[in-house]
């Protein structure tokens, strides 16, 4: 990379806001020592799609150094959100979730890598790291919270750390992630409801403040 490309890089990288950046403040006087709401920004994201058991889903796994999950629900990697993971969307569909990469480890390389290791087999490797946005909901009370909203089951003998769904939240297409047992949630939703996502949660927050 040339100095002056390089340099251009710097200055997007500076100028970049996350979808949920102005709701901080919100975020932070919602929050109290029962549940906690906060943004994790710029977090990478891919969606892939490969057959499972495949010779190309062997490459895959090889190019990501993981193996793809095999059951609804379930998370392979970092199941708690501090490094990589992949995440079962559906029988052939995949979103790999880590924390924002640069330079030779940018979303572009990894995505370069997967749809090298996918070939000319059916599949796709897209960088959705800007389509949405990680919304975490923390503390004793976050599963309440959440009950207000969804139907799905959050108890833990049905939602156990280290799984994931996609669902409903409110009227909102979201994936919840549940990364520990304190409990911990992490809510993946696109950039464009964050806004809306972040009221929604704040109205449920305010009896538990």
């Amino acid at each position: 990379m040339t100095a002056e490309a390089n340099s251009a890089s710097s200055a997007a990288v500076r100028l970049r806001r996350s979808p949920g950046g102005h709701l901080v403040d919100a975020m932070t006087a919602g929050s109290g020592a029962r549940v906690r709401l906060k943004e994790v920004p710029f977090q990478t994201m891919v969606a892939l799609r490969v057959q499972p058991g495949s010779e190309e889903a062997g490459r895959v796994e090889a190019a990501l150094g993981l193996p793809l999950p095999v059951a609804c629900g379930a998370v392979t990697g970092s199941s708690d959100g501090t490094g990589t993971a992949v995440l079962w969307l559906g029988p052939d569909e995949f979103l790999v979730v880590g924390p924002e990469l640069e330079g030779a480890q940018a979303p572009t390389e990894l995505v370069g890598s997967l749809a090298g290791a996918l070939g000319e087999a059916p599949g796709q490797a897209v960088d959705l790291s800007a389509n949405r946005t990680t919304l975490e909901l923390a503390g004793p009370a976050s599963r309440d919270v959440l009950e207000k909203s969804v139907t799905f089951d959050l108890h833990p003998r049905a939602f156990a750390a280290g799984r994931a769904y996609s669902l409903l939240l409110g009227p909102v297409q979201v994936v919840l992630w549940k990364t520990r047992e304190e409990p911990e949630f992490r809510i993946l939703a696109r950039g464009s409801f964050t806004e809306y996502t972040v009221a929604l949660l704040l109205d449920s927050m305010a009896e538990f403040h």
